[in-house]
Order: structure tokens, then sequence, then C-alpha cells
């Protein structure tokens, strides 16, 4: 598999110079399969990009097919829909799996973006493509694009928001966004999704100072982070949905200070890396 990352931030795009390496849009993974099948994980506004980017394929004809893994309906995690330009071409087909307790509570979420109040689209229906919506049912696993997808919801302020583990040929990835655990850590479901996958890509939007005065927003530091890292036993941990307030040099000494904390308390083979758009990893 192959990953990229289009958009990293959380809560808002933070676009500028001081977030110019880093990058400012939100969040928004792209994973290709080895049969080069794509799944797109969030679409925060880094999905513009990845849109603008498919033109060059078949999806700039209306030949393309992609699953969406929408771990929530955060604005964003869905910001970029209506500035994807594939979805205006009629004949691209999309499968959304994501977060709802039914398929038409999960579409008509994703409906109220569309509100005239909002956008000017009106509804997912005047959209060129076709999309087929379907809540995903936590703890049991799914195929999407021949890959085995198993999602477990992780706490999120007020509400839940899922983590994806994506398994093909003996090889898995985890995305955990907005994971906001208590004090006692992940569920035992929840490291159990994670375990010893190869690739953690997981929320570590502030430092610990931070996120001790912002506890109800439902995100984790990045030496939260890490003890889900080391405890899961991953290969690679790779930092993620940043606080928009972070400058690229905050940043820089976030990855640091996440270093330091796994080399302390027995992650020191746990390889780090901080994302940012543009970056492609290999599984």
């Amino acid at each position: 598999m192959r990953i990229q990352f289009w958009g990293v931030r959380g809560s808002i795009p933070a676009p500028g110079p001081e977030t110019n390496r880093y990058g400012g849009n939100t969040s928004c993974v792209s994973v290709r399969t080895a049969a080069d099948a794509l799944i797109i994980l969030d679409m925060g506004t880094g999905l513009m990009h990845l849109g603008n980017s498919l033109l060059a394929t078949g999806f700039g004809q209306g030949e393309g097919e992609a699953t969406i893994l929408l771990s929530h309906a955060h604005w964003d995690h869905i910001q970029g829909l209506g500035f994807f330009a594939p979805v205006f071409i009629p004949g691209n087909r999309f499968v959304l799996r994501g977060h709802g307790k039914s398929s038409s509570m999960l579409e008509g979420i994703l409906e109220g973006q569309m509100n005239p109040n909002f956008s000017p689209l009106y509804t997912l229906r005047n959209l060129g493509a076709t999309f087929d919506v379907r809540a995903v049912v936590p703890g049991e696993p799914f195929e999407a694009a021949g890959v085995r997808v198993t999602a477990q919801p992780n706490p999120h302020g007020s509400t839940t928001a899922l983590a994806f583990r994506l398994e093909e040929a003996g090889r898995a990835v985890v995305y955990a966004p907005d994971a906001g655990y208590p004090d006692a850590g992940p569920s035992a479901e929840v490291l159990a999704l994670y375990r010893g996958a190869d690739v953690l890509v997981h929320d570590t939007t502030y430092t610990p100072a931070d996120q001790a005065t912002r506890r109800n927003r439902g995100f984790s530091s990045y030496e939260q982070a890490a003890a889900a890292a080391i405890a899961a036993g991953v290969r690679r941990l790779v930092t993620f949905h940043y606080d928009q307030d972070y400058a690229d040099a905050d940043v820089d000494a976030l990855r640091d200070a996440c270093r330091a904390y796994l080399d302390g308390h027995g992650g020191a083979d746990i390889e780090l890396i901080a994302a940012a758009e543009g970056m492609q990893l290999d599984v």
C-alpha cells in the first residue's frame, strides 16, 4: 500500500507562511492498494488537491472508482466534498463507508452539508458522480477495494470518531484521527485494532500542556499517541491532525518531544514520522 497525505490539520484550515512545510489543509489521506485501487480517508480540505491530481486519470473521463472511509462528519473532515472535482463528472463512482447509526442517517448528515444555507449544490444528487453510502458496523470487517477493513470508535468529545485498520498482503495501516482517550487510554477493542500495525497514523493535536486545558475537545496529545503506539507494538507512528494554531516550528518541537517520549518509555524501536502534505509512505 502507498499512503499519501493531502491534509494534516485539525479543526479549521490554517494556510499561511507559518504552516508551509507541514501544510494547512484539514484531514485527508489517500491509500493506493497493490492493484492501484484508491481508498480515501476523510474528506477535509485536502480532498480538493487530491481531486485535482485525479483529473489526469480515469476520474477525468468519468471512469473512476474509489472508496471513501469517513471517520466522522465534523466540518474539518467533510469540508472538501463540495470542492472535489471528480464528483462533478458523470460516470465516476464512490462507495462511502462511515460513522452513523444507519446508512440513511449517514446519508442525511452528508445531505445536511449540502443545505442551501451552506452550499450552492443543494443535494448529493446534483453531483455527476454516484454515491453508495453505507454505515460501518464497529468491529465487523468488510472489504473495500480488495482490502480488509475494520473500524472501532474512539471517544471524541461528546461523540465518537472511527479508527480504521486496512489490511492487505500481510501489511496493516491504521488511521486514528480525533481520539480523546480517557485517563485509562484506548479501549481494549481499539488497542486490538492498532496491534502490530506497520503504520499507525494517530491524532497528535496537542502538546500535553495544551491538551490538559482542552480535554472536552476530544483530541490526543503526542504523549497519548506515543503511549498507544507503544502499548499496541506498532512499527511506525505518524503524527497527524495538528492544532491549527501550531506553526511549523511548533510541529517540529512536537515531533522531537514525541521522539523523546518514545525513547524513554519503551518505544525506541518505533519509527516516528511527522505527516506533512504531499508526503508518501510505502507499506
